[in-house]
């Protein structure tokens, strides 16, 4: 049964095609078919008794909330002029500066395939990205990634240059080595002026780590822990969720998490996509849907969560993500939900009446709750500039803890409705925002749609 109908890409040419939604038991499917190659189909959706079925948490409105500085014309149409152009209908929460693609790891699975030799781009172009987004999305919140930023030592710099053009949250996006290995290294990221740690998670054993990054380092990345605690950063644990793999241990790094003290702000669960590097077909992905997550963070901490706490977004699409916030208690449990996270709307999946969402009020909320959550828990943010974030940050976000999660896209999951709604945005080397999933998206045989390409394209 036909449910929704949108526009998607051919996984073996990227063409536009057309594509639905259509529910076939308790599975909703994402299906296009290409003149030339064929029908394809991907879950997207699993919605069993008790769970938010497709339609109710789709329902809603959004007023656009277009670029005010679009840095690319309308040629081809989207998904193929990002820069942003002028239909993108979402401004950017996050912009996303991939500061080297050396890497102390060789994960096999590695959305920016990084390990590459290639050269560390210089500090100006660092910072013509800077001023780029900048100018396009005024001070949100920037991620410094990769590869492996600890590599770079001149990341101090880096976040220096970030904080001098007055972002509200600067973030480093790292597997932690580096900062389990060098016990002052924290120290030096907060006094240059860090605000928070992304860290890659993925569970609470070795065997996990062995799968998805190749090799032990469960002790390095709970000392990194520590380290960012002792220094006064704020960290977010980031664990890349695969069928399979990890999706037992999720309760279990709920309370890992939780356990940890109230320098660790949230848990952040990516079910994993196939982009970049990933060892196995794309059409056979041991994909994990948001509602089956949710189902199973309810299920493995025996209730102390639930899936009628969690929140559809009102920045990005709402099949992209889903979070909560909850009180945290001094035993390591969490307290009745206090309502929406981070990208969320106050709406939960009950939601009697569609949401009609303002974008551009989605994202302001958005990005002020982030930094204010995820920033270092000693301290004030001098980059908290606006009565919204001054107040979330002084009515103890210490005291919270957030849960949530993001479904990327790949060439066969991609949807272009979402991604003109998309608030993550990678700034490429020339200056251009591209969303994330596109920047990074690839065709069954590897051949990229964005990255390393010097203009956006894609086959026609």
């Amino acid at each position: 049964m036909q449910i929704a109908q949108t526009q998607s890409l051919c996984p073996v040419c990227l063409r536009l095609v057309d594509a639905d939604y259509h529910l076939e038991g308790d599975t909703v499917f994402l299906r296009k078919t290409c003149p030339e190659h064929g029908t394809f189909q991907v879950p997207a959706w699993k919605q069993r008794d008790g769970m938010p079925s497709f339609k109710l948490w789709k329902q809603g409105s959004r007023i656009p909330a277009y670029p005010a500085h679009p840095a690319t014309g309308i040629d081809r149409g989207c998904p193929y002029d990002c820069g942003l152009c002028p239909e993108h209908v979402q401004h950017t929460c996050t912009g996303l500066i991939e500061v080297t693609m050396r890497c102390s790891l060789g994960c096999p699975v590695c959305y920016a395939r990084a390990g590459s030799s290639c050269e560390d781009p210089s500090l100006d172009v660092i910072g013509s990205q800077l001023d780029a987004l900048s100018h396009a999305s005024g001070p949100c919140n920037v991620q410094l990634s990769g590869g492996e930023p600890t590599e770079r030592e001149d990341l101090p710099a880096i976040v220096r240059m970030a904080k001098d053009r007055g972002f509200s949250l600067v973030q480093v996006n790292t597997n932690g080595l580096r900062l389990g290995r060098e016990a002052d290294y924290a120290a030096v990221l907060r006094e240059s002026g860090l605000d928070s740690v992304y860290l890659q998670f993925d569970g609470v054993s070795d065997d996990v780590f062995r799968t998805l990054r190749g090799r032990d380092c469960l002790t390095l990345k709970k000392a990194a822990i520590d380290a960012c605690g002792r220094a006064g950063l704020g960290v977010v644990l980031v664990c890349t969720l695969v069928r399979g793999v990890n999706d037992h241990q999720i309760g279990e790094l709920l309370r890992f998490a939780l356990a940890q003290g109230s320098h660790v702000r949230g848990l952040h669960f990516q079910p994993v996509s196939s982009f970049g590097r990933f060892p196995w077909g794309m059409d056979e992905a041991p994909r994990i849907t948001l509602p089956e997550l949710m189902a199973n963070l309810e299920s493995q901490s025996d209730g102390m969560v639930k899936t009628e706490d969690f929140h559809a977004p009102s920045c990005e699409h709402p099949l992209c993500s889903f979070s909560a916030v909850y009180g945290r208690n001094d035993d390591g449990s969490l307290s009745a939900p206090m309502g929406a996270a981070c990208c969320s709307g106050g709406t939960g999946p009950a939601a009697a009446s569609p949401r009609v969402v303002d974008n551009a009020e989605g994202s302001r909320a958005s990005r002020a709750f982030t930094a204010a959550h995820w920033s270092s828990p000693q301290g004030k943010n001098a980059s908290l500039n606006d009565a919204f974030s001054r107040f979330i940050a002084n009515f103890g976000a210490d005291r919270r803890f957030t849960l949530s999660a993001m479904a990327f896209q790949d060439a066969l999951s991609l949807d272009v409705e979402r991604v003109r709604g998309c608030c993550i945005h990678v700034v490429a080397p020339d200056g251009r925002l591209v969303p994330f999933c596109l920047y990074n998206l690839t065709s069954l045989d590897n051949v990229p749609l964005y990255r390393s390409t010097p203009k956006a394209g894609g086959r026609a």
